[in-house]
């Protein structure tokens, strides 16, 4: 089999075809590109479960009257609370907070949000009693002892924020794939269109060429190359979409959020991390979809 034959015909057949080759490079670009997208998502949401997995508390939040009066839970009824906490089973550890430790926790985590920080006032922060319980199943019981007695404003599971947080991003994640679905099935038709067009705008070359004896694999062959081919440059293409991306909208559109530490930073680690599966999904689906298109529709 002689190699340059072969790349040869596959440069002439993406060059004949040249506008179906345009369309279905950024079909299977824009289908990659969502795909990366998706698999970012995933990873970000992998990252948060691991960086809030040991952070989770059961907050009791104190009235204002205890937040303005009791600096140090001290006194009645915040001290109570605090020892009654503290035997309570299933409780780790009970630590108290302070409106003005609140304030500058608030200040930290918002540090890159100015006009946030500028209308927050530390009459406005409550203390609350931050407790971190050895099984999370035991924030029902905590809540129903505790909730309504006297000095406790509510009590809240900081597990129910991240579960809401991370609906969302599943619901984020589940609408990138069902569109790149949808985007793939655009791509797999038009590879299969322009294989069949191919196919037969070469028809006699590729006739003489059985007759003089050669195999039906070494006919099929290049147009089999064009299909992959066009595959990766379309994923090349949502690589450095996904780069650009980064760089022009989600460094400058998320760096808010970014710098308080709430949601990890997206990294260039991680467009190279899922990189190589982009590639080697558009490779295989133009594969696949190019040899079925040819034993089905195309006689060589």
């Amino acid at each position: 089999m002689r190699a340059s034959f072969v790349f040869s015909e596959v440069v002439n057949g993406l060059r004949r075809n040249v506008t179906m080759t345009i369309a279905m490079i950024l079909t299977t670009a824009i289908s990659v590109g969502l795909l990366g997208g998706g698999l970012l998502v995933v990873r970000l949401i992998d990252r948060m479960q691991e960086v809030y997995q040991d952070r989770v508390e059961v907050v009791v939040f104190m009235t204002d009257d205890v937040s303005a009066n009791d600096a140090d839970c001290t006194q009645q009824p915040c001290a109570n609370l605090k020892s009654e906490l503290t035997r309570s089973s299933g409780v780790e550890s009970v630590k108290f907070e302070n409106r003005e430790q609140a304030f500058e926790n608030f200040n930290k985590v918002f540090e890159t949000m100015p006009e946030l920080r500028d209308v927050a006032r530390v009459e406005a922060m409550p203390a609350s009693l931050r407790i971190k319980l050895t099984d999370q199943e035991r924030f029902g019981a905590i809540q129903q002892k505790f909730d309504g007695q006297p000095g406790v404003d509510s009590v809240v599971d900081q597990a129910d924020y991240l579960d809401r947080l991370f609906g969302v991003l599943n619901g984020v994640r589940n609408a990138t794939f069902s569109i790149a679905l949808v985007q793939a099935m655009a791509a797999l038709l038009l590879i299969s269109n322009t294989i069949q067009l191919s196919a037969f705008t070469r028809r006699t070359e590729t006739g003489i060429m059985r007759l003089v004896g050669a195999t039906r694999w070494y006919t099929q062959l290049p147009f089999l190359l064009e299909a992959m081919v066009s595959g990766l440059i379309g994923a090349l293409l949502a690589i450095i979409g996904l780069l650009i991306s980064k760089a022009a909208f989600i460094d400058r559109v998320m760096s808010p959020v970014f710098g308080t530490g709430i949601i990890p930073e997206i990294g260039y680690g991680d467009i190279a991390a899922v990189s190589p599966i982009m590639l080697l999904v558009a490779a295989a689906i133009s594969a696949t979809t190019g040899y079925v298109t040819l034993r089905l529709y195309v006689r060589l």
